[in-house]
């Protein structure tokens, strides 16, 4: 069986306040034991978040990383820093960073090998756009992106990763793909990791990344190639996050 997965990815929001807020609310509730759950944190925040979420089995994620191991790279975070600070998981070419900051597949698979080196978790984040969808180019895209990063590593690196599937056009719209069509990508998604080797396709964990909200993640959870989700908004209100982490279990 698959782990579930409830990642929380709260962008460039939240504060200090928040990070105890989060830390209160888990030390005093029991999650169930047959999910993991991650917050991915602004990089500022991420020592204090290791520190409140410290007595609790919630793991403590990054949002990005850079694809070089340390120089004159004003801004950037290494995977190594990331680790040093208590950093287990990290999220990979998430959509805006693609979108907004111009990273394409070779810039996502550097920032894979760079996470994996550091012996991070990546969590391979690919989608299509509104675009995209309509014309009717949702697998050719997606599973051009995920093979884009599985055909550089060797098979051992490929089951270290967590692929979170996020269609964008579903991202800050307030739209959100049905079960029936996520289920249908994240089918899609497990065939053609099984093209790489059964085994990888039976074990990899597969996240929803479209505005998962606590009243729709029951339902999206029940698909059978679900394994769980990298949440939005909902991961910055601690009553939400909490009951999609629940509904997990």
């Amino acid at each position: 069986m698959r782990m579930p997965l409830i990642a929380g990815n709260w962008k460039m929001n939240g504060s200090l306040a928040l990070v105890e807020e989060f830390g209160q609310a888990f030390a005093d509730v029991s999650l169930p034991v047959n999910v993991e759950v991650a917050l991915m944190v602004p990089f500022p925040f991420l020592d204090a978040a290791g520190r409140a979420l410290g007595e609790t089995s919630v793991t403590v994620g990054a949002q990005t990383l850079s694809d070089r191991p340390s120089g004159a790279f004003t801004g950037e975070v290494s995977a190594a820093m990331l680790r040093e600070c208590g950093t287990r998981l990290v999220l990979v070419g998430h959509s805006e960073r693609r979108t907004l900051f111009g990273e394409d597949d070779a810039a996502v698979l550097a920032r894979v090998k760079a996470a994996l080196s550091e012996r991070l978790t990546p969590v391979l984040c690919i989608g299509e756009t509104l675009e995209e969808r309509e014309a009717e180019r949702t697998e050719s895209v997606v599973l051009g992106q995920l093979e884009s990063v599985l055909d550089a590593l060797a098979p051992a690196e490929r089951a270290r990763l967590v692929i979170a599937y996020e269609p964008v056009w579903a991202i800050g719209t307030g739209r959100t793909a049905s079960p029936e069509q996520a289920q249908a990508v994240h089918a899609a998604i497990r065939e053609r990791l099984a093209r790489y080797e059964q085994a990888l396709a039976d074990g990899m964990r597969l996240l929803y990344g479209g505005s998962m909200k606590a009243d729709n993640a029951a339902e999206l959870l029940a698909q059978p190639d679900i394994d769980g989700g990298l949440v939005g908004g909902a991961s910055l209100k601690v009553d939400d996050f909490l009951a999609i982490c629940q509904s997990a279990g």
